[in-house]
């Protein structure tokens, strides 16, 4: 698995290795080797100049609809989100970041390793034998920072498997790694909700989807909740809200032991919200009937009515497979659903403002490094669906990301510069003065962060697998020659391919449009070279070259793509 998406060590890396093997984390002279893993040497590190390393904090988000930050959006100037727009202020905002691939597990695969993952879906969906999970063997940024003598913690959603958890984090970590949240069972949780006086949830009203018969009941996206005594549930026992509280608990913990003053911390705080089944609780009654007075359903949303919520001719079967799996056939569900997500919004912003509060009060806001991002996005009513799923829509790629510097490190700015999560690892790495000796496919955006300046020209590969229907697809974010920056999508078990312009606020397929001919070619042949370069894409450069053969460059050779022995 290691030598297809998921990369592995640089060429040359693992003779190094064995040269150094002798040299344990935390022994090795400056600017020599040590491991991410002393007992089997794996993974070398080089440790840079001997300094004060900074505490980071990555806060995480769960499928964010550009809706609902994104400037560009005429309904993210009405959400309330006062604590993220303040790292806005104080951080560099990449408008244009994105996912590698719009799923919950690939995504973190992804982020973490610094890698394009062979993990292709999450383990709920996906059939036995198909990786939904990271491998022991595999390293993630965080266990350089703690070989590097780092305090790494996490909190909250993980869904990458349990195998990752151990050795990777500073001590045994209470995470949950599926992709719902343990209101239920999460033993912790109830015990905190009892010391509240609070009873468990129930819906008090519910968002229920409808079949493809548009009659059956299907879907529940949860909703407004009360306790089960129909009392009104507190904010304070939210499960958001629990969360950023264990995450004040553990920072605080560290300050008062003295840990944080003789070791750097690594804080990874993952919120499930404003992922559906959405938990409203009391105390966002104005809220809601102010969002109501606003909201509208998206222009697609409203073609896709006028055709009866039948495929479009220029649409992949994979998105009449999802149209009909989240079934929001009435204008006014999907209205309630768009309210409810920038409501769970707001509520996770409260949870994220209660964090970094804390922080100030402590002193240690300005010492930090914060990280701001969601694993993916969601499509919010476009295309007359909701969710994310196994196919590329700008929607459903692009991701909020906001990297904070410590005070004096950096110029808050807005940077147009295509960014993606696999920079986060190489970003914080370098800050922390380490350089992993491992392959990374994302760059780090410390000289971006330092000076305001970043490049135009950058191109971001996506792929897709398994989830609730089946596409294996891949494809690029590339700027094309009319300085347009857009999203071209191949899908392997379809004859249609997408185009999307990036900067459209309800994207629609625009393959077919003779206007576009140039530009699908452009796009097409950026693919190909990128698939053609790297062996780890080699499954889908072989399709791709014969499907695309007349919009590539002809090339002769053998097509069996055969390989010299080692």
């Amino acid at each position: 698995m290691d030598q297809w998406l998921n990369g592995g060590l640089g060429a040359g890396t693992e003779s190094r290795q064995k040269s150094c093997s002798g040299l344990t984390s935390g022994s090795a002279p400056s600017g020599q080797l040590s491991f991410s893993q002393e007992s089997s040497s794996a993974r070398a590190l080089v440790e840079g100049t001997k300094g004060k390393r900074p505490h980071v904090l990555l806060i995480s988000t769960d499928m964010v609809s550009p809706d609902l930050y994104h400037p560009e959006r005429a309904l993210s100037r009405s959400v309330e989100i006062p604590a993220i727009r303040s790292l806005l202020q104080d951080g560099t905002f990449f408008p244009n970041a994105f996912c590698t691939a719009p799923l919950c597990s690939p995504s973190r695969a992804s982020y973490l390793t610094g890698r394009y993952s062979y993990v292709q879906g999450n383990s709920e969906r996906s059939p036995k034998g198909l990786e939904t999970e990271l491998l022991a063997d595999d390293v993630i940024f965080p266990e350089y920072l703690q070989a590097a003598g780092y305090i790494t913690r996490q909190i909250g959603k993980w869904h990458v498997g349990s195998k990752k958890s151990i050795g990777a984090l500073s001590e045994s970590n209470p995470l949950w790694d599926r992709w719902s949240p343990p209101v239920f069972d999460d033993e912790e949780f109830l015990a905190y909700q009892r010391s509240l006086g609070v009873k468990p949830q129930k819906y008090s009203r519910e968002i229920v989807f409808r079949l493809q018969d548009r009659t059956t009941a299907g879907n529940s996206a949860g909703g407004w909740i009360v306790q089960e005594d129909d009392r009104p549930f507190p904010l304070e026992a939210q499960y958001s809200y629990y969360l950023g509280k264990r995450a004040v608990e553990a920072i605080e913990s560290l300050v008062a032991d003295g840990s944080m003053e003789r070791q750097p911390v690594y804080l990874q705080l993952d919120f499930f919200d404003p992922h559906q089944p959405f938990s409203i609780p009391a105390g966002f009654e104005e809220r809601e009937r102010t969002l109501r007075k606003i909201m509208d359903c998206p222009e697609s949303w409203n073609a896709a009515r006028q055709r009866d919520f039948k495929r479009a001719p220029n649409e992949p079967a994979i998105v009449d497979i999802y149209r009909r799996y989240w079934g929001i056939y009435d204008r006014q569900q999907l209205i309630d659903y768009r309210v409810a997500g920038a409501l769970q919004m707001e509520i996770v912003d409260r949870a994220i403002g209660m964090v970094l509060d804390r922080l100030k009060e402590l002193g240690l806001y300005d010492e930090m490094m914060i990280a701001f991002i969601a694993d993916h996005g969601e499509m919010n009513g476009r295309r007359a669906t909701v969710d994310k799923g196994a196919y590329l829509h700008p929607d459903v790629v692009r991701v909020p990301m906001v990297l904070r510097l410590p005070a004096g490190d950096s110029r808050p700015a807005t940077l147009d510069t295509p960014a993606s999560l696999l920079d986060l690892s190489q970003t914080i790495l370098e800050l922390a003065g380490i350089r992993a000796e491992a392959r990374f496919d994302g760059v780090s955006l410390l000289p971006a962060l330092r000076s305001g300046q970043g490049t135009e020209h950058r191109d971001l590969l996506f792929f897709g697998g398994w989830h609730v229907g089946v596409n294996f697809c891949c494809g690029i974010q590339h700027r094309a020659l009319d300085g347009r920056r857009y999203l071209y999508s191949y899908n392997c078990g379809s004859e249609i391919d997408e185009l999307f312009a990036l900067d459209s606020d309800d994207a629609v397929n625009v393959i077919d449009k003779p206007e576009y001919a140039s530009i699908r070619k452009e796009m097409i042949r950026s693919l190909g070279a990128a698939l053609q370069s790297d062996p780890r894409w080699i499954g889908y450069w072989s399709e791709f070259r014969i499907t695309r053969f007349e919009d590539l460059p002809l090339t002769a050779g053998d097509m069996q793509l055969f390989t010299a022995p080692d």
